[in-house]
């Protein structure tokens, strides 16, 4: 039994993450990160920053199911619309104040507004944002149970994939014409 597994970033990962670095390779630092006390860069079109304190930045979280990062969110600025399909995920408000909000899969809105102290938690594989509804710069923290959660972007997802999904699909999905569907593509060029 090991107290720990911190993770061999060189290695290959596995079901589970990354296989163990040797004990004796193990320093104090693999149990340390400080990328949440840095503040992320919002001068871009989302207004938006995230600093993520997952296994690839902190190797020490390697097989412990936890996760946590830091969001930055301009005035208006949003965390657009993605899910994590390996985390439930829990928002608490450090500073400002933001709408969050998911759909369920049964197509029901449940959103809130929050502000500093205030916690909101997204169940695991749904659709959610953050959206600074303040005049002034927000800060989230945000944790998750597992170690590498993932992320969905809705939108890069579908207007920017590799190779691109076809346009009578998307066209057929949203009941728009190929202008519509070719305009929104442009803008993830």
């Amino acid at each position: 039994m090991k107290d720990f597994c911190v993770a061999d970033l060189n290695a290959t990962v596995s079901l589970n993450g990354f296989p163990c670095k040797p004990v004796a390779e193990v320093t104090s630092d693999d149990f340390f990160f400080d990328g949440l006390s840095k503040e992320g860069n919002t001068d871009n079109p989302f207004g938006f920053a995230v600093a993520q304190g997952n296994v690839l930045s902190f190797p020490g979280l390697n097989t412990l199911g936890i996760s946590m990062n830091r969001v930055d969110l301009a005035p208006r600025g949003i965390n657009a619309p993605h899910s994590h399909p390996r985390a439930t995920e829990s928002i608490v408000v450090i500073k400002g104040k933001v709408l969050v909000g998911f759909v369920s899969t049964s197509n029901v809105y449940f959103y809130k507004v929050l502000t500093v102290g205030q916690m909101f938690v997204i169940p695991r594989g749904l659709i959610h944002f953050q959206y600074n509804v303040g005049h002034s710069k927000a800060i989230l923290l945000t944790a998750f149970n597992s170690q590498l959660p993932g992320a969905v972007i809705v939108s890069r997802t579908l207007f920017a994939s590799n190779p691109p999904i076809p346009n009578q699909i998307l066209t057929k999905t949203f009941r728009v014409d190929d202008d519509v569907i070719n305009s929104i593509k442009s803008k993830f060029a």
